[in-house]
């Protein structure tokens, strides 16, 4: 079934996309919640006009999202987490964390357009914010411990006890 899209689903595609997809998907979801109108050859033509109009507007907003991803030239995430002892997270790193360290730097990003393979260990990942349909920075973010992890202490060695046996009076 082809579906013109009304609004960017990260995934799926952006507005005023043409794309396929399941029957069930388009009717049981994408149209009831207005994010998509079947692709009937009367649409497509409203489509075509609509973007000939807007071609100039459609500039501006993809120069704008050059601006902003311009804002993130060598911007690098380091992301502290509560971590077990095998290096695992307790929880995870994802683009909701991502975004809120962002907004700690004075950026502020919408985590609905960061992707992000959930990070569950310590380690290098990468997160793409996509700001147009033809604009996306990716943003690197290292995930490390909160706590200093420390070599487990060895137990103090204690010197060996040697208890005195009391001698029982002999047997006369």
């Amino acid at each position: 079934m082809e579906i013109i899209l009304r609004e960017d689903i990260i995934g799926l595609g952006y507005k005023n996309d043409i794309v396929n997809v399941k029957s069930g998907y388009g009717r049981n979801y994408l149209i009831p919640q207005g994010k998509g109108v079947i692709a009937s050859p009367s649409a497509k033509k409203q489509l075509a006009e609509d973007l000939k109009q807007q071609a100039a507007k459609l500039a501006a907003l993809k120069a704008e999202a050059e601006k902003k991803a311009q804002a993130f030239e060598g911007l690098s995430l380091e992301i502290a987490a509560k971590v077990s002892a095998t290096g695992a997270l307790y929880g995870s790193v994802n683009a909701a964390t991502v975004a809120e360290e962002l907004a700690k730097k004075g950026i502020e990003v919408d985590r609905k357009i960061i992707t992000m393979r959930d990070a569950k260990k310590v380690g290098d990942y990468e997160a793409t914010v996509h700001f147009h349909k033809e604009v996306e920075v990716k943003v690197p973010v290292k995930v490390v411990s909160d706590a200093p992890v420390a070599a487990p202490a060895e137990a103090p060695v204690a010197a060996p006890v040697v208890e005195a046996e009391e001698e029982a009076p002999a047997a006369e």
